[in-house]
């Protein structure tokens, strides 16, 4: 009998460990959306037919995630929608905020312009943004857990909160994106919330539910936190970059160098360590699981020159 049956995906989950569990994205486009999600931004064709058809195109090409947003509670719509356009990259992370009246005025936006600076086409947002999946229709535990967070949030952060789309990882809910850093979290209570947003506020990382950064693969958002386990490190003090040495550890499935911008340095290797079957999603069939652990952190030799102190652009 499989010990899991009957259980909500977060439950069957609760052992599995977080690391390197973040989405993978270095650009998001977020569009607001008080109406029904459905079940797939994309394949539920949510903004109609034509729109969906053109937007998957764009975001596809551009390697952006399209993502719904809404104000927490319930709300109006007023025929104007808000929209966000961030770039998450590892440094010069931006946000930029505007307003349409329709939708078609997405495709007046260059979505490549996530690979550069500011494109200055919005308002620039300087404070981060919370995203919280709420993605019923997605995962049940995505609403359950998500909308009482990102509420709670919202009651102390005005204006800075929405509830999203699929972020990723139900089965790790409640799951919150820090926008533009990209900072994922998940299993966060009300305080472990109101604490991840303090810290970022403080140019700080709070490591409490930290599950990586969405614009690092796997195995380097795993080294990024390992390395901010044992070393004090502000938001953007660290750069991650995968290792492509080999290794004679048959156990060990990757590697990735994390710097300080002082020049320090670390190598972290990561194993894969298997799980009991168990379901990603809610009602699904149980399916063989895996999860990251940190094989070993060892220090390198510094580099002999540091990254400026050049200010970033958030």
């Amino acid at each position: 009998m499989n010990p899991f049956e009957g259980m909500v995906c977060t439950a069957a989950a609760a052992d599995l460990p977080l690391l390197g569990t973040a989405g993978h994205f270095t650009g998001w486009l977020c569009i607001e959306h008080p109406g029904a999600w459905g079940g797939d931004v994309i394949g539920d064709e949510v903004l109609g037919p034509e729109i969906t058809a053109e937007l998957a195109a764009r975001t596809s090409a551009a390697q952006v995630r399209p993502t719904l947003i809404r104000r927490p509670g319930r709300n109006e719509f007023t025929g104007t929608r808000t929209v966000l356009l961030v770039s998450s990259r590892p440094e010069g992370s931006w946000c930029e905020r505007f307003e349409i009246t329709d939708l078609r005025q997405l495709f007046d936006i260059d979505l490549h312009l996530v690979d550069g600076p500011p494109p200055g086409i919005g308002v620039r947002v300087d404070d981060p943004v919370v995203l919280v999946c709420a993605h019923g229709k997605r995962d049940q535990c995505c609403a359950l857990l998500g909308r009482p967070i990102a509420a709670a949030l919202a009651a102390d952060y005005p204006g800075r909160v929405w509830e999203a789309s699929h972020t990723g990882g139900h089965r790790f809910a409640p799951a919150v994106v820090l926008l533009p850093s990209g900072l994922t979290y998940g299993r966060v209570d009300a305080a472990a919330a109101k604490a991840m947003l303090e810290a970022a506020d403080a140019d700080e990382v709070s490591l409490t539910g930290l599950r990586g950064r969405s614009c690092y693969p796997p195995i380097s958002q795993l080294a990024e936190v390992a390395v901010r386990e044992q070393v004090p490190a502000d938001a953007t003090a660290l750069t991650v970059q995968p290792d492509p040495a080999a290794t004679h550890d048959p156990t060990i499935v990757g590697a990735a160098v994390v710097t300080h911008r002082d020049g320090r340095r670390w190598r972290v290797t990561a194993r894969t360590v298997p799980a009991a079957p168990r379901q990603a999603s809610c009602g699904a069939a149980p399916k063989p699981a895996t999860y990251l652990e940190t094989a070993a952190v060892e220090q390198l030799p510094m580099l002999s020159f540091a990254r400026s102190e050049q200010p970033t652009d958030h």
